[in-house]
């Protein structure tokens, strides 16, 4: 739920918060938190190659297990917890041989549930993690991999889902068809694991920043428009009049906003159906 501040100034107007209902813990597992540095868009020259970071408010890094590899373990959800370095919501488990991990919540997963990894079948419900192969069609899905055991890739942010299409067999090898949030459609190993359900904190999407100072809180620095810059400074600057018809590019002079840029020819059998380009106004 998101709750809306009233107008009292003009840094709470037009501003909303996450209302943290589903959190239930408020201070991190001390075992599974660890420091975590800031690089602001540096690289090991100390020179900025990723621009409009740098900043923010300080965080400690919780160690998630993507790889779900405790596997005929029942676990329970000791807590719901917010982390500060991703959109969706994290859930504290308890293992039943004493160990405690982090993983990614699911919408419906509460305290006291009880989850499992397992290769030989479990409960098709949120929070337990299968191999695809053993997932039937239909079944909503997230942190998918996409090597086996090497941990979940795919499908990791607040309210998203993936889907799993179907089941084949090419070449003696065993896939799986899964229908991704952006509507592509990619073949992946039926050996690599993936957790049921839909991510939670889906109203991440839906809140209203409402100043400046919360971007730079969350370590975003701002971005000058090239339109607003020099000639020198980039190819979109300079000029008498509103704009200069270019088409959108980069400081550097490479096109952007619609120019493709995947280039790895290994994996383009992988994808079955391509995503469907949006229309202008996002529809």
């Amino acid at each position: 739920m998101i709750r809306v501040l009233r107008p009292r100034n003009s840094s709470t107007r037009n501003r909303s918060v996450s209302g943290f209902r589903s959190v239930t813990k408020a201070h991190p597992e001390k075992s599974l938190v660890r420091g975590l540095n800031k690089k602001s868009g540096r690289n090991n020259f100390g020179r900025i190659t990723v621009r409009h970071h740098g900043g923010g408010h300080k965080r400690r890094y919780r160690l998630l297990d993507f790889r779900r590899d405790k596997k005929d373990i029942p676990a329970r959800v000791y807590a719901i917890e917010y982390d500060p370095n991703r959109t969706a919501r994290i859930a504290l488990l308890y293992y039943k041989d004493g160990s405690k991990s982090y993983i990614l919540a699911p919408e419906g997963l509460k305290p006291e549930d009880q989850v499992i990894s397992s290769d030989k079948g479990a409960d098709i419900k949120p929070g337990n993690a299968l191999p695809l192969s053993l997932i039937p069609e239909g079944t909503a899905i997230h942190n998918i991999e996409l090597k086996p055991g090497r941990g979940g890739k795919l499908v990791r942010s607040a309210g998203v889902q993936a889907v799993v299409a179907s089941h084949l067999k090419r070449n003696n090898v065993r896939y799986s068809q899964i229908k991704m949030p952006s509507g592509e459609i990619r073949q992946i190993l039926s050996q690599c694991r993936a957790s049921i359900g839909v991510l939670g904190n889906a109203e991440q999407e839906n809140i209203k920043w409402g100043k400046a100072g919360r971007s730079r809180w969350r370590g975003r620095r701002p971005g000058v428009r090239g339109m607003a810059m020099n000639p020198v400074d980039h190819p979109l600057g300079g000029g008498e009049g509103v704009s200069k018809g270019n088409h959108p590019m980069t400081p550097w002079g490479k096109s952007c906003k619609g120019l493709k840029t995947r280039n790895n020819r290994w994996t383009d059998k992988m994808i079955v159906h391509r995503r469907k380009r949006k229309r202008k106004g996002g529809r």
